[in-house]
């Protein structure tokens, strides 16, 4: 295929044999209206014959492309990768285990172009298990619309259509694809915009999602906050964790002025002291290390595009 296709469906792929051949005839039936589009699959290192189906279906049509990552990275780094070979416009990602509608890929797009970087699905009727599905993501998505600021419904839906520009400044790893709208917003202030989209039961296959990814969730999450809120301005933060230093020097301090006064002086009085005085270096150290970032951050920012340049990448 040597024609740039003005739409790429990302669809990251990890044991899902079953779901290939189907999930692609659903994509091909989805785009005829479409000039032209291009399907990449990316097989994150699966275990069954999840690739060889894969080569299948890119043997019957040249639109669809398909790499296989060594081994099993998880669906942000499966994402990126797939980011990274699109050639499209216009990008959209969709989970390999035909519980999203491809059909609903025309109306994301249509949205988009009313003029937004990111449209993003949500599930109006979840076809998943209540207790080990429904309710944690529930809780996640409260968490992280209050917690970022960016009102997104359904932040674990994978159906989602992105300018190009935009997943071009992103950079995913760990779980942070179910962050990429509070990126985006955070990093390019992203213009965004929800739509229902359909849900289906899982008809191959097992779940590769749980409570267990719930802490790696919350870390990505702090990281995520951390990001949107001290970006711009990296002195608040070491200021914060300076402040917290400080905070814990007093409290020594105050420690060491109270034994010394009820107990008299004694070979250990030292402790006390030193522990705020090391505080103190720690605070001062924050400050520094703060005012560097500073400093780098406008550096770097005398060379970035004005806001003007930026809102008129593609």
């Amino acid at each position: 295929m040597t024609k740039k296709p003005r739409v790429s469906v990302v669809c990251p792929l990890f044991d899902e044999e079953d779901n290939v051949v189907p999930l692609a005839e659903a994509v091909i039936r989805s785009l005829p209206a479409h000039e032209s589009w291009e399907l990449i699959l990316v097989d994150d290192g699966s275990a069954d014959a999840t690739y060889a189906r894969a080569r299948q279906v890119v043997e019957r049509d040249p639109r669809i492309r398909v790499f296989r990552l060594a081994r099993n990275y998880g669906q942000s780094t499966a994402t990126q990768a797939g980011f990274d070979q699109a050639r499209g416009d216009i990008i959209v990602t969709m989970d390999g285990d035909l519980q999203n509608d491809p059909g609903d890929i025309p109306r994301l797009i249509d949205k988009l172009e009313e003029g937004y970087d990111l449209v993003a699905g949500y599930r109006e009727h979840r076809r998943d298990r209540w207790l080990t599905r429904k309710v944690p993501s529930k809780v996640a998505n409260v968490l992280i619309r209050w917690l970022t600021g960016v009102p997104i419904r359904d932040n674990g839906c994978s159906l989602k259509a992105y300018r190009c520009g935009l997943v071009r400044r992103i950079g995913l790893y760990s779980e942070m694809h179910r962050f990429i709208p509070a990126l985006a917003v955070g990093i390019t202030g992203a213009r965004t915009a929800e739509l229902p989209v359909r849900h289906y039961p899982r008809r191959y296959g097992r779940t590769k999602y749980g409570l267990s990814r719930v802490w790696k969730v919350l870390s990505d999450l702090l990281i995520v906050i951390m990001i949107r809120w001290f970006r711009d301005q990296p002195l608040h933060m070491f200021a914060l964790g300076a402040l917290g230093a400080l905070v814990a020097a007093s409290v020594f301090l105050v420690g060491a002025v109270l034994a010394s006064l009820m107990a008299g002086p004694s070979p250990d009085s030292i402790v006390l002291p030193s522990a705020a005085i090391v505080f103190v270096g720690l605070a001062l150290y924050l400050i520094m290390v703060g005012l560097i970032a500073e400093v780098a951050l406008r550096q770097v920012s005398s060379w970035a595009p004005s806001s003007a340049e930026r809102a008129s990448v593609p």
